[in-house]
């Protein structure tokens, strides 16, 4: 082993010519180990040398050199050590038997020798590719923006696989470069490209002597963007050099998906924060505010009742009015900063929902006066678990809403009804509409269904109801089917059975 190992350090030959000399010379030197021992050595120990040579040949020369030292090998044993010497006539037939037996053995050795060289270039070959891996995988732990990781990754190949790089990111339907003002990608590797994110898959295209291989970012058609190397030598398209390519583009996917992360946890920080802020500054201001509220309401009202003059008497009453109307809005952002906080406790029973309704239609009984109320009630409507108290601040809020958008005069409708699992409640105005691309965002913070609205309001009421009726565990959504309606489930669950006095006696 030490003696092939010492070959080994000889650089390999690459020409034809090169590795055929390799074959030669080896051939030459073992006759010449072989001759001062002529006449002591039998031609079957003298054929050790010639195996060896062929072995030395095949590790560095290959295959093809290594059959070739076979021949020559056993031409040159029969011809300088076997009876009658110096032709290539075998006086023997043992002889015979111990050439043919030696051209084997050497073509056997050359074989496998080939073979364990080639296994150790494989494996060194796999070494060399885990600890460039190894080090990109360190480089891209550290990128802090895609720019780095497209600059690191475009360095890493060009310097070990003599290729060129770029990386695109999708931006809805486009690819766009990560460095801005590289030139944008056209023919076949713009559709190489788009079929790569199509199908999930890598593709490869020639455009002129330019070789093209894309790799999608993830195996799936919603990868984040591609990999795009160029390069001239088609042996890098090889299906050996493929696994080294997809683990690159899998590194640069997975600081991709890093960063994206990364962001998405810093962006909700951020919210985090601006909601523990504004949730602690609304809590601050609607506390301090009610207590001077109340005072200028309880004034105002004692002025309304007080005997004035007829200008005095509806001033005071206006006041009274306008007090009442800040007191309500310093109440909603008190409570809005509550249930945002999570400080929130439900007192649920078992009641029918028809009490809380009639309640929430006699608390506002003011606001209704110029809207007529129906209410559309199942006979059968089974109790529902909830909050009463909670549960009529949220009908009247959407009974003060319908009341204060609907046109004086017109209807409000409340209907309730039940399937398997919810009952669904119901406030309806009629004439007015929602805005159709606002839907999703009334329920928002602060958010209203008409920006533009003289309609006095700060846009809390429909939130605090989605907070609420979250905490029940339903859900909250308004449309346009009859009118302006927001719709309410409440689970139904299994209600206690009540017994009737016939039952107690």
């Amino acid at each position: 082993m030490k003696f092939l190992r010492f070959f080994s350090t000889f650089p390999q030959p690459h020409s034809p010519c090169a590795r055929m000399l390799w074959a030669v010379i080896a051939c030459v030197i073992a006759t010449l180990l072989a001759w001062p021992w002529r006449d002591f050595l039998d031609p079957a120990n003298t054929a050790m040398l010639y195996l060896l040579a062929v072995a030395v040949v095949a590790a560095r020369a290959g295959k093809g050199a290594a059959i070739a030292a076979a021949l020559l090998g056993t031409a040159l044993l029969d011809f300088f050590f076997i009876q009658p010497r110096f032709t290539f006539t075998v006086g023997d037939v043992q002889y015979a038997v111990t050439l043919a037996v030696m051209f084997a053995v050497a073509l056997i050795i050359g074989n496998l020798t080939q073979g364990l060289q080639r296994e150790k270039e494989a494996a060194q070959e796999r070494e060399r590719q885990s600890n460039a891996l190894y080090q990109l995988a360190s480089q891209l732990a550290g990128a802090l923006t895609l720019e780095q990781i497209e600059g690191m990754t475009r360095r890493f190949l060009h310097e070990t696989q003599s290729c060129q790089s770029q990386l695109l990111m999708r931006h809805g339907e486009e690819m766009s470069p990560v460095i801005p003002g590289q030139t944008p990608l056209s023919g076949k590797p713009y559709y190489a490209v788009k079929a790569a994110l199509q199908q999930g898959a890598a593709q490869a295209t020639l455009d002129g002597a330019l070789h093209w291989l894309i790799l999608p970012l993830h195996d799936t058609p919603q990868a984040r963007g591609v990999l795009v190397l160029s390069f001239y030598d088609v042996g890098l398209l090889g299906n050996e050099r493929r696994p080294l390519f997809k683990a690159i583009a899998a590194l640069v996917a997975a600081s991709v998906e890093r960063l994206h992360f990364v962001e998405i946890a810093q962006q909700a920080q951020l919210q985090m924060t601006d909601e523990r802020l504004r949730n602690s500054i609304l809590s601050a201001l609607s506390h301090d505010i009610r207590t001077p509220l109340t005072v200028l309401y309880g004034m105002a009202d004692t002025l309304a009742q007080s005997a004035l003059p007829q200008a005095l008497h509806e001033m005071a009453d206006a006041m009274r009015q306008q007090t009442f109307r800040l007191n309500s809005m310093a109440s909603n952002l008190l409570d809005m900063a509550k249930l945002r906080a999570g400080d929130i406790r439900l007192n649920l029973e078992w009641q029918p929902v028809e009490e809380v309704i009639g309640a929430s239609i006699k608390l506002l009984g003011p606001a209704l006066a110029q809207h007529p109320v129906s209410v559309v009630l199942p006979a059968d409507m089974p109790l529902l678990r909830f909050d009463a108290v909670l549960m009529e601040r949220v009908l009247c809020n959407l009974l003060e809403n319908a009341a204060k958008y609907a046109a004086p005069g017109s209807s409000i409708r409340i209907a309730v009804r039940a399937d398997q699992k919810f009952a669904h409640l119901s406030v309806c105005n009629e004439g007015s509409q929602f805005p159709i691309d606002r839907l999703e965002r009334l329920f928002e913070l602060f958010e209203r269904g008409d920006i533009e609205s003289n309609v006095p309001g700060v846009g809390l009421g429909l939130a605090i109801c989605r907070s609420i009726v979250s905490a029940h565990g339903g859900s909250i959504y308004a449309d346009n089917d009859a009118g302006a309606c927001v719709t309410f489930t409440l689970t139904l669950g299994e209600p206690p059975v009540i017994e009737t006095e016939d039952e107690y006696e």
